[in-house]
């Protein structure tokens, strides 16, 4: 398939820039399969779509502040420093810009919100075909814990902040409240509607919760450059799965009830396990570089809820698969979706409104 059939056209001002001031008021769009259709709804009626037997599984990685402000300790040039990928305490692999100026061997010094020097230093070890680099810190025993003191949370290129910058709210917001260990560089943003209460009352119908992990990378959310989809490398992310969340899934399956993936990275952790034991799951850590679009067969995920994807990304071209297991057909029904919701002046992307795919 061309990564061109993947394009759509998106009024700019549809592209969220606030988050629902309740998240659970965001806006639904829910894609029947079969029969097809459409149903225009409140995020809040997921409930509606819910029932005892279900199990509903959730991404819990949390977002750290990885974006940092750091000067040439040489020459005073400044940097914008994007953490990436830990290879260890104080090893990280990072997006710097601008990338050219910052060589193997180059040291920088960073700075506080106010501007200030701070004792926090980094040293360029190496280099890697994407242009990122590798940076060893010294000055403090450990970066992570300087990150809420230092970092901003990386907001994606789309949100635009150019007056006040990232603010408290967002601090908030681009996090989900289930949130538990550190790792992300970009929010698991179908998580982002739930409350604590909502959660608390999809249990009530008999709807079992459950966690995956999985770090989300940038690459989550880049445009496929390569003019085919066969020719795409895919990036590789992080995951964890627990003994509890597998057995509960596996005993799901059994049972005849449905698995509920709550964002992109869910489904592919659950896609990529199964794959690696003949159709169940078994707990595990690795990583995971799984690359879905149709047609695809999924073996373990029975409904998706996810956002509105940007054109061209990897995750719409995942969301088609879903759309129409096994079939080709499942990109023209998303990107009719996608027209309605135009239509219809839903919000876009990582603070915009929901779909839900049955």
């Amino acid at each position: 398939m061309r990564t061109a059939d993947f394009d759509f056209s998106l009024p700019p001002e549809l592209i969220a820039q606030e988050p629902a001031p309740v998240r659970e008021d965001s806006r639904l769009l829910v894609l029947r399969r079969d029969p097809a259709g459409l149903e225009h709804r409140r995020f809040r009626d997921l409930l509606s779509y819910l029932r005892a037997g279900d199990l509903l599984v959730l991404n819990n990685s949390r977002v750290i502040p990885a974006r940092l402000r750091a000067s040439n300790a040489r020459t005073g040039g400044r940097f914008e420093v994007l953490l990436l990928e830990e290879n260890g305490p104080n090893d990280w692999w990072v997006m710097l810009r601008p990338g050219k100026r910052a060589r193997v061997h180059t040291e920088l010094q960073f700075h506080n919100a106010q501007g200030a020097l701070e004792p926090l230093r980094a040293r360029v070890v190496e280099t890697n075909a994407e242009g990122h680099r590798r940076l060893v810190f010294s000055g403090t025993p450990n970066l992570l814990d300087e990150l809420e003191r230092l970092g901003e949370v990386p907001l994606p290129p789309y949100i635009n902040r150019p007056d006040l910058g990232v603010t408290d709210s967002d601090r908030a917001r681009y996090q989900t409240v289930f949130a538990e260990p550190p790792g992300s560089v970009a929010a698991p943003t179908a998580g982002l509607h739930f409350t604590h209460e909502l959660l608390k009352q999809i249990h009530s119908l008999g709807v079992e919760v459950q966690f995956v992990t999985l770090h989300v990378g940038l690459g989550t959310f880049a445009p496929v450059k390569a003019a085919t989809l066969a020719e795409h490398v895919m990036h590789e992310e992080r995951f964890v799965l627990s003994e509890a969340t597998a057995g509960a899934i596996n005993e799901a399956k059994r049972r005849g009830g449905r698995v509920v993936a709550v964002g992109t990275t869910t489904l592919r952790v659950l896609e990529t396990v199964t794959a690696l034991h003949g159709g169940t799951l078994a707990a595990g850590v690795g990583r995971t570089r799984l690359f879905i679009f149709p047609p695809h067969d999924f073996r373990i995920v029975d409904a998706l809820l996810t956002n509105f994807h940007l054109p061209r990304s990897t995750l719409l071209m995942l969301v088609s698969a879903f759309a129409a297991p096994r079939k080709m057909v499942g990109r023209e029904r998303i990107l009719a979706a996608y027209a309605e919701a135009v239509r219809e002046r839903y919000r876009f992307f990582s603070y915009g409104d929901a779909m839900l795919i049955l």
